[in-house]
């Protein structure tokens, strides 16, 4: 502050001394001061306390001034060059020029009233002068370049940034226009571009640029005046012939700058250079860049088209089309209510250039920004579709081509397509056929896919889309085309095709499938279509194969909208023609019975093609499965998706139970849940015989949700093969309750091939030795295991659980006894009291008891845990007698009895 203080007194006794000095004297003790007033800025960080700051920088601007112009007349170019260069450039005793800059430099950033103190000393031509010297004379290199560069480069930092801050305010600009070197220097940039000095490209762009965004009506009739867009657009036709692509590019985004900019306040400007074939020269240009390598004059280039893309919206009157709107449309289009938001197309002509680039090109960078200028300009009023589409009808015509495009280009080109109907609600029915067209011709498979995959997102939008390519021939297409590829699968099976079918063909086949599968769902009629096509037997060829399973899935299951038998027949025909080891076609196939069996009209079509039995034939296939240790291929499978097989089974069947009292009887009458006992206790975790189990001492048993607990997350876990029996009686208690159906404990595989490539995939989930078959955190029990088994803290005495499918109960007394392992006496003891106590809590009601009367369960208590009957010893004596006596109250029937 002492130092800002001493340096404002020494400046007003300038001012007070400088009226009565000369000239020279004047500006020794001016230049004197100046070390001063920068050493004064450096000590205090850059900020001025100068109370007289705004005639401080008018004196200094007209002395820097007035030394450019000293230095500059009379001189030659090249000479006058090298003085401005000496000037002002840093030596080792800061010189005059350099100082006078320095200080400029820094009061041109302090505040707006200091900056029109500059701008009226007369610094604006003056340096408008320099930059145009310093662009078009390149100096010869010497030795001394190299020690000289860095400081060169802050001395045109500091010149560049006193232009910008000039030139950026409207009277910096008219000041400038007293040099007359501004039409000169756009020339200049048009013409000498590959003869200026390459150092100061960039600089002399950029405050161009800066002069163009402030540009006035005063300069725009000044510019017009000496014709300078008109020469500089005949300029660039000649350049446009010898300099390279990216150069050019460079040179005409600066004049471009000048027309795009001023049209806000004259279009003056863009009708010079258009009646002057302006877009001509753009069009030469832009197809000079088809060979542009890879990132090589991005930024020019999309300037240029940026440029293109906003004078679209640069014309004086509103076009007026009225295009024929082709029905069906989706229901909530109405072209007669969309509104305007005033960026609206209005000029035809730079758009035509865009249009015509893309047409001549096959330039991917080239192509895909085009593309997204075209997005733009949709995306900047609704109506420029329609403006554009029913006048030059760049989409339609794009189409026409598209497969020539290179492979990002018709991605990108495709999702383009499909925005007009997720984005504009509007169905391009002209666009679409030509789509179609397209797919049928197939020249290039890549582009095929990527059609199909645009009419596929439509198609999943509306239904109404079902009906338009069931009526335009697509359907009917694809069917053919599936039906040739089906034959094709059918002929190779078993044996391995030498060029199998991979990639995009493969790919192809996919989305094949999907579409029709997409077409479909929820039309009849479409479903109709397909069985009348006879393509049933060739769709389940599809099955075999992961990648089209999905699909094909989908496509049967609609199938059942319209006969269920046939569906039925199916599903249970490959479940039971499948090989042991096709675990995930069982799986998929299991799935997708479940989601038809939740309409109850499917259960008599489902027993009828013996769905009981072919699920049950699915358990007896996998005898030995879970053994600890697996044993055999079995020990390859994991025992995770071998537990999620037999909880599939068991929901299908509880599903197709689920309140339908004649498949209910039909199960019971027929012994399938003493068949489906005998299955899961082949599976290898239950005991299958041997010794007699040795009965042993309990000091304390654990609860049914304690040993779940324990198979979750306990610190000491239990042996893999009692966690395998757990999880099959927690399957078998949630289908007593009716519920087994409706739970979901696994996770989902990772998606094959068949999904759609553009959704976001989660990582894949990397596979314990042992994995837990739920979704869920291992540190937290399953909710729907504490729905079963009740909160630990509960009393079992206090439970009463409604019975839905009795025989179940059976079931699991059935395998009480087979709950035993030899060296787990104890456990295995532990672990059957529990069960016990648990059926005789399902049993406490007297509802329950008869119904379990009535399925026979005294007579599979009494036959299958005669061992503890006969030993008043056994530990499952005392439990098995009080469930005994509590269901022998119910029974009415003397025989029961005996």
């Amino acid at each position: 502050t002492i130092l800002w203080d001493t340096l404002g007194k020494q400046f007003v006794e300038y001012e007070q001394v400088a009226p009565f000095l000369i000239p020279e004297e004047q500006q020794r003790r001016l230049l004197e001061f100046l070390p001063l007033f920068l050493k004064a800025w450096e000590q205090s960080a850059g900020v001025i306390v100068f109370p007289n700051i705004q005639l401080l920088a008018s004196e200094v601007s007209k002395l820097l001034t007035k030394e450019i112009k000293r230095n500059l007349n009379g001189k030659p170019a090249e000479e006058a060059r090298l003085a401005l260069e000496q000037l002002l450039k840093q030596k080792e005793e800061a010189g005059d020029g350099h100082l006078l800059l320095k200080s400029v430099y820094l009061l041109s950033q302090t505040d707006l009233s200091t900056l029109w103190n500059i701008i009226g000393s007369g610094l604006p031509a003056a340096l408008m002068q320099c930059l145009y010297l310093f662009f078009t004379v390149p100096l010869k290199k010497t030795s001394d370049d190299r020690e000289t560069s860095e400081d060169d480069a802050q001395t045109q930092e500091m010149l560049v940034k006193i232009m910008l801050n000039m030139y950026k305010e409207e009277q910096g600009i008219e000041e400038l226009l007293a040099a007359d070197k501004l039409q000169s220097l756009i020339i200049a940039t048009s013409s000498l571009w590959d003869q200026c000095s390459h150092s100061w490209k960039v600089p002399t762009g950029c405050v161009l640029r800066t002069i163009s965004k402030a540009q006035t009506k005063n300069s725009i009739v000044y510019l017009q005046a000496v014709d300078c867009i008109k020469i500089a657009v005949q300029n660039l036709f000649t350049l446009a012939d010898t300099l390279p692509a990216c150069d050019v590019c460079e040179a005409a985004s600066i004049v471009l700058c000048f027309v795009k900019d001023s049209y806000p306040v004259s279009s003056a400007l863009l009708t010079e250079f258009e009646s002057n074939d302006g877009y001509q020269l753009l069009l030469k240009i832009l197809l000079r860049c088809e060979d542009l390598q890879q990132n090589e004059g991005d930024p020019y280039l999309d300037e240029i088209l940026a440029t293109l893309t906003c004078l679209t919206t640069c014309g004086k009157t509103e076009l007026k089309v009225s295009g024929n709107i082709v029905h069906p449309q989706l229901p909530h289009f109405d072209f007669e209510r969309t509104q305007s938001s005033g960026m609206t197309v209005k000029n035809l002509q730079p758009f035509q250039v865009l249009q015509s680039i893309f047409q001549r090109s096959n330039n991917q960078r080239l192509c895909g920004r085009i593309l997204a200028a075209i997005g733009t300009i949709w995306a900047w009023d609704r109506v420029n579709f329609f403006l554009l589409e029913w006048t030059l009808q760049p989409i339609n015509q794009f189409t026409d081509i598209i497969h020539f495009k290179p492979p990002p280009v018709q991605v990108q080109f495709f999702r383009l397509v499909e925005s007009i109907v997720l984005s504009l609600s509007y169905v391009p029915h002209e666009i679409l056929k030509k789509v179609q067209y397209l797919i049928k011709e197939n020249i290039v498979p890549f582009c095929t896919l990527t059609a199909l995959q645009c009419l596929l997102s439509m198609t999943q939008k509306d239904l109404l889309f079902s009906d338009i390519f069931r009526d335009s021939g697509l359907l009917g297409l694809l069917l053919a085309l599936l039906r040739k590829e089906a034959k094709i699968l059918r002929k190779s099976a078993g044996t391995p095709l030498p060029n199998p079918k991979e990639g995009t063909e493969k790919e192809l086949s996919i989305v094949m499938l999907k579409m029709v599968a997409a077409l479909t769902a929820r039309s009849v009629r479409n479903t109709v279509v397909l069985k009348d096509y006879g393509m049933v037997p060739y769709i389940k060829i599809f099955l075999d194969d992961e990648c089209y399973r999905s699909a094909t899935l989908s496509i049967l299951e609609q199938l059942s909208v319209i006969n269920y038998e046939e569906y039925m027949s199916i599903i249970i025909g490959a479940l039971c023609s499948s090989t042991q080891w096709e675990l995930h076609l069982k799986l998929d196939l299991l799935k997708s019975l479940l989601r038809i069996l939740e309409s109850p009209k499917s259960h008599s079509a489902f027993r009828t093609c013996s769905g009981f039995n072919g699920l049950l034939s699915l358990l007896s296939d996998m005898e030995g499965a879970l053994q600890d240790p697996p044993s055999g291929q079995w020990a390859a499978v994991g025992q995770n998706c071998i537990l999620e097989l037999v909880f599939h089974a068991l929901q299908g069947i509880t599903a197709a139970l689920h309140l339908d009292p004649v498949n209910s009887t039909f199960f019971q009458r027929n012994g399938l849940f003493e068949k489906m006992a005998e299955d899961l206790a082949s599976l290898g975790c239950f005991w299958t015989g041997g010794k007699k189990q040795i009965p042993v001492s309990l000091e304390k048993t654990r609860t049914f949700p304690e040993f779940l607990d324990a198979a979750l997350c306990s610190s000491q876990p239990l042996p893999e093969w009692l966690k395998n029996c757990i999880w099959i009686l927690n399957f078998l208690d949630h289908m007593v309750k009716g519920t087994l159906h409706q739970e979901s404990y696994f996770k989902e595989r990772k998606p094959g091939m068949g999904e759609e490539a553009r959704d976001d995939q989660e990582a894949p989930q990397a596979q314990e030795e042992h994995p837990l078959p739920f979704k869920r955190p291992v540190n937290k029990l399953p909710a729907s295991a504490y729905m079963l088994w009740g909160n630990p803290e509960e009393k079992l005495e206090m439970r009463d659980c409604t019975i839905v499918q009795p025989g179940a109960v059976c079931v699991m007394v059935r395998l009480l006894p087979r709950l035993y392992k030899e060296g787990y006496a104890q456990l295995s003891q532990e672990i059957q009291c529990a069960l016990v106590d648990h059926i005789q809590s399902l049993v406490k009601s007297e509802k329950s008891r008869q119904v379990m009367c009535e399925c026979g369960l005294l007579s599979t208590v009494i036959t299958s845990c005669q061992d503890a009957f006969c030993s008043d010893s056994h530990p499952l004596h005392l439990p098995l007698t009080r469930v005994f006596e509590k269901l022998a109250s119910q029974a009415v029937e003397p025989h029961v009895l005996r």
